[in-house]
């Protein structure tokens, strides 16, 4: 942030699961005092214990409720969304694409919607290493039912590839690897002769080197509101295949090749393009190198920056009783 705007984390006491530890967060939000105050996780019901002209809310993606149905998705949508975006002063989203996924679920609300992109931040660091040609590393972030990682294992079966999974697989995922021919591993090292190394939850410092140590990433999700390791492969020099709609589409710009998630033979194909062309290699981490510079942490800082000054000078202009 500019030296002028100070930024004190405040964490929620209390983990958002039912009606008193919500209450208490609540309580916890309007005992703290600032000049601005910034929800930026997804307990967007604490804008009802702030100040409005004083509040910025940021919703990252509607993922929530794509899944409820019933009472439960009128509640999340009053507490989590409309609600809170007609009280907050300012609301951001991430991506274009959840700004649009949110104007399908609260209609014109969405157009007071400032799109504010995440950051990639400053460890994930360009660091060129000699494509392997014989066997390149395909690394898969995630394991959520909305990362792909099936398709994904299927896609890599048969390409002389090796796969690198960061998360925890569940058995139904390791059976359908199984069946496509992916036998998956735990390994936390080398993992020269494994078809797929399972590397399970890293620290931040084992994510940047997963980065680093693979040939290529393939992010063929499903549903993402931004897509922030399309960012971190391309910050690293790696190139990327990724989905080709969505918030996706979006983070890649030109730096990525873009494939049908649904689609196991597109997802093979783009790793095979890959794995064989060295002049589609060096052009996407080129240009994924140029994408990337506009989501530098210091580039998205400033435009929140911007946002918290506009409402402070409009708090202190505001005519007093």
């Amino acid at each position: 942030m500019p030296a002028d705007c100070e930024v004190i984390s405040c964490p929620a006491p209390e983990a958002s699961a039912g009606i008193l530890p919500r209450w208490r967060n609540l309580q916890h939000a309007a005992r703290q005092e600032a000049d601005i105050h910034h929800i930026v996780g997804d307990s967007h019901y604490l804008v009802f214990g702030l100040l409005p002209n004083k509040t910025v809310l940021t919703i990252h993606d509607c993922g929530a409720l794509n899944r409820l149905l019933g009472w439960k998705r009128a509640l999340l949508k009053y507490f989590w969304f409309s609600g809170p975006m007609r009280r907050a002063a300012v609301v951001t989203t991430i991506s274009e694409a959840s700004k649009d996924e949110l104007r399908k679920w609260v209609g014109p609300l969405a157009d007071k919607v400032l799109v504010v992109p995440d950051c990639v931040l400053e460890q994930f660091a360009y660091d060129p290493m000699p494509f392997n040609e014989v066997s390149p590393v395909v690394l898969q972030v995630g394991t959520k039912w909305n990362k792909n990682v099936e398709r994904v294992m299927e896609a890599v079966a048969g390409t002389g590839c090796r796969l690198e999974i960061v998360g925890r697989l569940s058995e139904e995922q390791r059976a359908k690897g199984a069946g496509s021919g992916v036998s998956v591993k735990q390994c936390f090292s080398d993992s020269a002769g494994v078809a797929a190394c399972e590397l399970g939850r890293l620290t931040d410092e084992g994510i940047v080197e997963a980065y680093r140590r693979c040939d290529m990433v393939v992010f063929a999700s499903l549903y993402e509101g931004f897509g922030l390791p399309i960012l971190e492969a391309q910050a690293t020099g790696r190139p990327v295949i990724t989905s080709n709609f969505g918030a996706m589409r979006e983070a890649a710009g030109e730096g990525a090749l873009l494939v049908d998630p649904y689609s196991v033979e597109e997802i093979r194909a783009g790793i095979l393009r890959i794995k064989r062309d060295p002049v589609l290699r060096e052009e996407l981490v080129r240009k994924g190198r140029e994408n990337v510079e506009r989501f530098r942490p210091s580039a998205v800082a400033k435009r929140y920056a911007e946002l918290y000054r506009r409402l402070r000078d409009q708090e202190t202009k505001r005519p007093r009783d």
